[in-house]
């Protein structure tokens, strides 16, 4: 029996193509149209009914998150869902909640499925587990979170230029004694802010490995470090956390203390999630272009799915980051 994939092939255009045709769902061309049907014709590949059709034959990528309620993750997962949509792919989510077992889990159910692409945007994927996936021809793109040793396509911004522009905005504004608040060191991303922090401030009199407390990139975790580096430091007046929701948690135990910021305490996030912008003060941050990330994780993956050529090539795509200056650091 003939499948989509067989008409496509004969067409000569993509499996999104065709599905957008038959679902009458996205823009095809008067060309496109004319050879998947001529195509359809001579295989003998009539659908009886769309909508079920559509439900067993459109493409599919999945986005393996570590955390769902975390505003990056959920930014980064809508712009990788509307790529998909404008391009007839539907998408799948799967929140490992930063559990290895979850993530080795959904990658054997996402194998067996024969999943068209993934995105991989949490912690433990190994290169066997690539080794596995290019066996079986099923393309990866990973978001920011493995090392560039890794054979794959690599999207991710410059976190250690990043976390060195907070440092020296925070110096600017005239802070004299800067903590750290980082993230699993386990994680590529959260080891590459600390290494740019500590790189930038060690040459300073003033620096010790104690001004650096762990938050494990947690609201509760950015509470519970201001708590033990006031704790070692009382006289800290700034504050560098590794992710904004980190930054977050340090702002709410920081006003639970009646320390006033940015008078008293400096803060300055990263990421750049919607939320730096609601809370009071508004927060500074190392701001990542989330979406575009998305985008172009999406777009990536598409391409490497309807293109053998595209798949075989591994690049490092680097995004540059930008300084969003808000009250959490402007001093008069």
């Amino acid at each position: 029996m003939s499948t989509i994939k067989d008409v496509a092939q004969l067409a000569g255009v993509s499996v999104a193509t065709v599905s957008r045709m038959i679902n009458q769902n996205g823009y095809v061309s008067e060309g496109a149209q004319k050879r998947i049907a001529e195509a359809m014709t001579q295989l003998g590949y009539e659908p009886l009914n769309r909508r079920r059709l559509a439900d067993l034959s459109m493409p599919t990528i999945a986005l393996i998150l570590p955390d769902i309620t975390n505003p990056f993750f959920s930014e980064l997962a809508r712009a990788v869902e509307d790529v998909c949509q404008q391009r007839g792919y539907t998408a799948f989510f799967c929140n490992s909640d930063n559990q290895d077992y979850k993530e080795k889990s959904y990658l054997e159910a996402l194998r067996k499925r024969r999943i068209d692409g993934i995105i991989y945007a949490s912690n433990y994927l190994t290169q066997d587990e690539l080794d596995k996936l290019e066996r079986e021809k099923i393309p990866v793109v990973v978001l920011d979170r493995t090392s560039d040793e890794q054979k794959c396509t690599l999207i991710r911004c410059n976190n250690y230029a990043g976390a060195q522009m907070a440092v020296k905005h925070l110096l600017d504004i005239g802070c004299r004694k800067i903590a750290h608040i980082y993230g699993p060191q386990e994680i590529v991303t959260a080891q590459e802010r600390l290494n740019g922090y500590e790189d930038f401030v060690k040459s300073f009199s003033w620096y010790t490995p104690s001004l650096m407390a762990p938050g494990h990139f947690q609201l509760d975790g950015g509470m519970q470090a201001v708590e033990t580096l006031l704790l070692r430091h009382p006289d800290i007046d700034g504050i560098f956390a590794g992710n904004d929701f980190m930054a977050i948690g340090a702002l709410k135990a920081l006003h639970r203390r009646g320390i006033r910021v940015p008078e008293n305490i400096a803060v300055c996030g990263f990421d750049g999630i919607k939320l730096a912008e609601i809370i009071e003060p508004e927060l500074t941050t190392i701001a990542q272009p989330i979406y575009k990330m998305g985008e172009q994780a999406a777009r990536t993956i598409i391409q490497q799915v309807e293109s053998a050529e595209a798949r075989s090539q591994s690049e490092v795509i680097e995004i540059n980051v930008s300084l969003i200056t808000r009250d959490s650091t402007r001093r008069d």
